[in-house]
């Protein structure tokens, strides 16, 4: 694989070379892409859509998905099954990552339904989506649909995307200098301390969607999503404390809540982090808007299975409502798009996307205050 080649002095990217492109460089990522830094490409859309379209790929894949689904309710049936087998024992962690792993498969197909991949009419996706958000991953299908459709119109977009916004990550510069004390000190480690951070991340998804449907503003199909959240309670934990002692239950709750969150974390960080940034007022044609700021990641069928089909997340921006299968199809065409518009297309292994994320987080990160620094030394030593 050849890496892409860009000039961060002038804030372009030059074209993609026949092989996977990898990485931008530091100086780039930390970059602010405003309308004259691309090429306006207003026709790019229209053209590969067609030939998407032509082709088939935006057609359902019931087949596929009703595999899927058997595939997960088998698995949280066997480990029903075991938990009540092993009974009271430490052996019960194990299950307790086995059903984050379940959790996190289950909302990567509530993530599709969610753009209507599943089935034919948005109601029945809509119906669907909610039933395993909210009765069975445990988070709100209202939250979830207003953050990830801002995200998916503005894809890192300053002020626009929800993902890149001020919060314990900093994904810009400007935000990891606003730090103070102890979120300072984290700051300025926070790539290292992305993955361990992650962890809490599933107690994090639970509790901003509970806030969400408990909150004043209006939440589409509030009461409905209610019930469902308090049924899951009850169907998923009130067992755990029945059956097992307090400290083994909690034991449970908090290896299924880590192994849910690093799942989650780490599925959906690839995609955009350390990709280029859009200033708030930049307007952008579709097709670069997406392209430009998603990465791949290479693998083939295990990357899809392993990542709910997030792999391909240049191709998922561009058809949102593409069955997972299809994708692959999807990326040749893309790809081959690309070379001939002179755009680059980003792909590389899971691992080194890993990487990628942990400097442009640590590099970002050293824009925090220093909590010890003394305020006079720095003055003067800047003089």
């Amino acid at each position: 694989m050849a890496s892409t080649s860009a000039s961060s002095s002038a804030g372009t990217i030059a074209p993609a070379e026949p092989e996977d492109t990898l990485e931008l460089p530091a100086g780039f990522r930390r970059t602010v892409a405003r309308d004259d830094s691309f090429p306006n490409l207003t026709h790019a859309y229209t053209q590969v859509a067609a030939v998407v379209r032509e082709r088939g790929l935006l057609r359902r894949a019931y087949g596929f998905y009703s595999g899927v689904g058997a595939a997960i309710a088998v698995g949280f049936a066997a480990t029903l099954v075991a938990f009540v087998l092993i009974g009271e024992s430490w052996w019960q962690l194990l299950l307790a990552a086995v059903l984050g792993i379940l959790l996190t498969q289950t909302a990567f197909v509530t993530h599709e339904a969610a753009h209507k991949q599943v089935l034919a009419g948005g109601p029945a996706n809509d119906r669907l989506a909610r039933i395993l958000a909210c009765g069975v991953v445990g988070v709100s299908l209202s939250w979830w649909n207003n953050k990830h459709n801002r995200h998916h119109a503005n894809p890192n977009q300053i002020g626009k995307d929800p993902d890149v916004a001020f919060d314990t990550i900093s994904f810009l510069s400007e935000d990891a200098a606003k730090a103070r004390g102890l979120h300072a000190m984290f700051t300025r480690r926070q790539g290292w301390l992305f993955f361990p951070v992650l962890t809490l991340e599933g107690l994090n998804l639970h509790r901003a969607g509970l806030m969400h449907v408990l909150g004043r503003g209006p939440v589409k199909s509030r009461w409905s999503e209610i019930g469902l959240l308090a049924g899951r309670f009850v169907v998923f934990w009130v067992p755990v404390f029945l059956v097992l002692p307090v400290g083994m239950a909690f034991a449970f709750l908090g290896v299924q809540l880590a192994v849910f969150g690093v799942y989650m974390g780490a599925s959906f960080a690839p995609n955009h982090k350390g990709m280029p940034m859009i200033a708030h007022d930049a307007k952008l044609d579709f097709f670069s808007k997406q392209v430009r700021t998603s990465r791949n990641v290479a693998g083939g069928w295990w990357a899809t299975s392993l990542l709910g089909g997030l792999n391909y997340q240049v191709e998922h921006h561009l058809f949102p409502s593409m069955p997972r299968t299809h994708l692959a199809q999807a990326r040749l065409l893309v790809r081959e798009h690309c070379r001939t518009l002179d755009v680059p297309y980003t792909e590389t292994n899971l691992f080194r996307s890993y990487g990628i994320v942990v400097r442009y987080l640590n590099e970002v990160g050293l824009a925090a205050r220093d909590p010890f620094e003394c305020h006079v030394v720095s003055r003067f030593r800047r003089v």
